[in-house]
C-alpha cells in the first residue's frame, strides 16, 4: 500500500501560500490513488521524529510519499529514524511541492505515483 503525507513547514512557509494543502490530500483520498493520506506540520523537527517512530510501527513494506520540500533533503533528515525502525529508505518516495499551487502539487505528486 502507497500513503501519502504532505508536510508542510508549519502551515506558514511562503513557498506554500497558492496551495490549499487539504484540496491536495482529499484529491489523493477521493480517488484513491493512495491506502492513506496525512498532513504534518514539520517532519524535520523532534516531534517529526516522534511522529515517524509511532507511524513506522505499523507499516511493514508500505510505499511512503512524503511531499514537502526537497527529496534529497527529506532522505537525509528521516535517515537516522528509518534506520533505527528498521523502514527501508528506498520505500521513500519525496516530492518537492515547494511554490506550486494546487493543482501543480496534484499533477508533481501523480508524477511520483506513475513511477
Amino acid at each position: 500500500m502507497r500513503g501519502l503525507i504532505l508536510c508542510v513547514c508549519q502551515g506558514t512557509c511562503p513557498s506554500f501560500k497558492k496551495m490549499d494543502i487539504f484540496e491536495v490530500i482529499n484529491h489523493f483520498r477521493r480517488e484513491k490513488k493512495v491506502g492513506f493520506v496525512a498532513i504534518h506540520p514539520q517532519l524535520c523537527a523532534t516531534d517529526g521524529d516522534d511522529f515517524w517512530r509511532r507511524f513506522l510501527k505499523g507499516i511493514s513494506g508500505d510505499e511512503i510519499i512524503v511531499a514537502g520540500c526537497d527529496p534529497l533533503m527529506q532522505k537525509k533528515m528521516f535517515k537516522d529514524v528509518f534506520i533505527e525502525n528498521n523502514f527501508d529508505p528506498s520505500k521513500l518516495k519525496g516530492v518537492d511541492i515547494r511554490n506550486l499551487d494546487t493543482q501543480q502539487a496534484v499533477n508533481a505528486i501523480e508524477a511520483v505515483l506513475e513511477k
